[in-house]
């Protein structure tokens, strides 16, 4: 069955393609800004709701006003998928799914969206429209098949990506008979139910200094100067590499997780509300529990494995992993405990994921609420 999935390649622009792409983010950004004006103040003044069509229509008298001349310098296409993007974010605000949509600022990330009639791919050669040489992109793999949608993005750090939607026919991995917990943390990253610890680079820290530096010369410099851009740029990419870092090290060990075991199972951990807490929240966010959690549950469905999630209140971490006791309080500071029932001594991550894969196989056997000696076990599966 094939589905699709996005690829991202850096690229090199020249001058006349990095004009014209910052003509098209600033035009992009314009539109959207305005359209989701027009639409707020339609709600508010008239109660009037705004969909698209009507947005489109905006869009087109816009682009006959004389202070807006310059957005006909630019593919219109990009133009008409950001109000696209937009009827998205509003899609998703309504079905609680999502905040309200906010107004894009030229400080952060930059992107424009090119369907097939914006953009060319033939032979390895990508180009847009409007530009006259296809793009510098260092190609890291071959694409499966062409491209229908391509996203060119420049992140804070001054670096342009392109990212290819293609379609392409995941290949199933053999079936193997292991199965796997996964307990997260933030000593280590996770803790496998048969005692594997992954331990944690803890990449934040180790650019610390070097940010906090860069950070110290930034705060000095006079705003909206030159040289306040320069170290601002400075810092982003101290920031970028943190987040290259992080983002490779997840892909390794989750790609690993996946390749080794036909089941995986995990805990739904409510990280936004656990980022709440002042000491660990720089911790949790450097640990990327739910990054990890997502990429283990894509790459299970693509390599035909099964991935399963509990449910958050599910006491894996108090319960012993032999005879079922659950103790009553289990501080953060206690790393091994003796179960008083059975006499068993635990350390507390590694009982934690034997508790989480078991919770997780008695799901897939008997369905997807399962409850049992006063502990009921809610989940959702993947497969």
């Amino acid at each position: 069955m094939k589905t699709k999935r996005a690829y991202q390649f850096r690229f090199y622009p020249d001058q006349q393609q990095e004009t014209l792409l910052a003509q098209t983010f600033g035009c992009v950004r314009y539109v959207y800004n305005s359209i989701l004006r027009y639409r707020t103040d339609a709600y508010y003044q008239a109660q009037e709701k705004v969909g698209y069509t009507k947005a489109s229509s905006q869009l087109t008298a816009i682009k006959k006003l004389p202070e807006a001349t310059f957005l006909n310098d630019v593919s219109s296409v990009p133009l008409q998928q950001c109000l696209r993007n937009q009827q998205t974010a509003f899609k998703n605000f309504f079905e609680g799914r999502a905040k309200y949509p906010v107004f894009k600022s030229k400080k952060h990330r930059q992107s424009a969206e090119f369907t097939y009639r914006a953009f060319s791919y033939r032979d390895g050669e990508l180009k847009l429209a409007k530009c006259d040489k296809p793009l510098n992109i260092k190609w890291s793999q071959a694409l499966p098949a062409d491209p229908t949608t391509v996203t060119v993005s420049k992140d804070q750090a001054g670096r342009y990506f392109v990212s290819c939607l293609c379609e392409f026919e995941p290949t199933l991995l053999p079936v193997t008979d292991k199965k796997a917990g996964i307990d997260v943390g933030i000593k280590d990253l996770f803790v496998t139910s048969d005692g594997f610890k992954s331990g944690n680079p803890l990449h934040t820290a180790q650019h610390a200094v070097k940010l906090a530096k860069y950070q110290r010369r930034l705060a000095k410099k006079k705003l909206g100067s030159k040289n306040r851009l320069k170290a601002k740029r400075k810092v982003a990419r101290v920031h970028a590499k943190i987040s290259d870092c992080r983002s490779d090290n997840l892909h390794k060990l989750s790609r690993r997780l996946v390749n080794e075991n036909q089941v995986i199972c995990a805990e739904n951990l409510a990280v936004k509300n656990m980022m709440k807490n002042p000491k660990l929240a720089k911790h949790i966010a450097d640990a990327s529990w739910g990054e990890f959690t997502r990429q283990l549950e894509y790459k299970s469905g693509w390599s035909g494995r099964t991935y399963v999630e509990i449910g958050r209140f599910f006491p894996s971490t108090k319960r012993c992993s032999c005879c079922g006791f659950v103790k009553e309080n289990m501080p953060l500071d206690v790393r091994s405990w003796e179960c008083p029932e059975c006499g068993t001594t635990h350390d507390r991550d590694v009982n934690a994921a034997r508790n989480i894969l078991a919770a997780g196989l008695a799901v897939l056997a008997f369905g997807e609420n399962v409850s049992g000696d006063g502990i009921s076990v809610s989940s959702s599966c993947s497969r």
